[in-house]
């Protein structure tokens, strides 16, 4: 059986990765890949924890499918926000998004 502490190594990876990459980058695309990253860590970790600490229940994998189905809803308003930005302004850079304004 595989160690918690794995999957939570990993799991922090993810998360750091995506801060960083949020952080860092100015496309619009880049940063939402980055957001996924972060809320799939989050997601480890609720499955994991539900398994260690508290096999017979499943409330972590209730929590962890509501965190997918949130995660794909919030997926499709952010593109059609980004296609709607790049049909406007024809770049999807965070520091063009200023020209929305006009």
């Amino acid at each position: 059986m595989i160690k918690m502490e794995y999957y939570l190594i990993i799991s922090i990876l993810m998360f750091f990765i995506g801060i960083y990459g949020f952080i860092s980058r100015r496309n619009m695309l880049a940063m939402l890949i980055s957001l996924e990253l972060v809320l799939n860590a989050v997601e480890i970790n609720f499955a994991v924890f539900n398994r260690y600490l508290f096999p017979e229940r499943m409330e972590g994998l209730f929590f962890t499918l509501f965190g997918i189905a949130i995660t794909a809803a919030e997926t499709a308003v952010a593109i059609a926000i980004i296609i709607n930005a790049y049909r406007s302004i024809g770049n999807v850079n965070v520091t063009k998004l200023n020209k929305l304004k006009d």
